[in-house]
């Protein structure tokens, strides 16, 4: 599996990951999910790896815009929906490299999962 990392192309934490890769010679596709968007399969996926609660982005500004009703009562299935509609609301970055899916940006765990 080739190794593809998704997020916005002007995040901050996104140019940090992208940069540790280039730095440590890792060929990664990049996937800009608010350009080119993401489908419904690969976020259930994202979701089942490492947790809805994880790949939701509560701490952005897009989440915090949303009103208390939208915010209530979240389910996996309700924070995909919100995701779908708002890729904004996903965490980033998401690394998926050798049948692993990582999210966040943490250079221990990126040596880890490279080896380096």
């Amino acid at each position: 599996m080739a190794t593809v990392i998704y997020g916005i192309k002007n995040c901050d934490t996104m140019k940090k990951a992208r940069s540790w890769l280039e730095a440590h010679g890792i060929d990664a596709a990049f996937h800009d999910y608010k350009t080119q968007g993401v489908d419904r399969a690969r976020l259930e996926a994202w979701c089942e790896a490492a947790g809805w609660e994880t790949v939701l982005n509560r701490a952005g500004t897009t989440f915090k815009k949303l009103d208390d009703a939208q915010k209530a009562d979240l389910t996996q299935e309700k924070a995909i929906g919100l995701m779908l509609e708002q890729p904004s609301m996903i965490k980033r970055p998401v690394l998926e490299s050798e049948d692993k899916i990582t999210v966040g940006f943490k250079p221990d765990t990126y040596a880890s999962i490279f080896g380096k």
